[in-house]
């Protein structure tokens, strides 16, 4: 009877064991919980290029110079009216190459700002797609994290209840048995009076 009732105590101390340890996991964290989102980093670097007309205006500048002083030279020197109409003529040649330029310019920033527009654009999809398959694995590890431990703690349990229940069995087996070759020494004792005296 006693070790019956030393496997009851010894089984409820091992539960209380068991929730003492359950009660004193570490929480499960997602370790993705932190991931920012850095796609308000992504920007256009060709954004706010500029055309460069300094340049263009210089060199205007100087053709007119340049036409000007062309232009007195053939004053002097007594020339047509074909000549001052062919000066004009490359006057308006090179005012027409410099608008070419800044034109040539124009197009090409807005072409790069549309090359990094484009860039920009697949660096936040990325970004996006980084941040949500984060938060998938995330979710996913502490799903896994959390079905892990439940199943170890249902298999202890489980085990521990099976052997608390069998130590039981077997002492009240025991305890049955010895109840049993106690009445049957008795019966035996009763039945042949011999064996009473000593």
């Amino acid at each position: 009877m006693r070790a019956t009732k030393r496997a009851l105590q010894t089984q409820a101390r091992q539960e209380q064991k068991l929730n003492q340890l359950l009660a004193g996991r570490q929480a499960i964290i997602d370790p993705y919980s932190n991931i920012r989102d850095l796609s308000s980093l992504i920007s256009n670097p060709f954004a706010n290029l500029q055309v460069a007309t300094q340049a263009a205006e210089m060199q205007a500048a100087e053709t007119d110079i340049s036409l000007a002083s062309t232009l007195d030279t053939l004053r002097e020197t007594g020339a047509s009216a074909g000549g001052a109409t062919a000066l004009a003529q490359a006057a308006a040649r090179s005012k027409m190459n410099i608008s070419a330029n800044i034109e040539q310019q124009e197009a090409r920033n807005a072409e790069l700002r549309a090359q990094g527009e484009s860039q920009a654009m697949q660096m936040r999809m990325a970004e996006a797609m980084r941040l949500q398959e984060a938060d998938v694995f995330g979710q996913t590890f502490m799903f896994q994290a959390r079905e892990q431990r439940d199943v170890a703690d249902l298999s202890r349990t489980a085990a521990m209840i099976q052997q608390a229940g069998q130590q039981y069995y077997d002492m009240k087996a025991a305890n049955k048995q010895m109840w049993g070759e106690i009445a049957s020494s008795v019966i035996q004792a009763v039945s042949n009076p011999e064996l009473l005296k000593f």
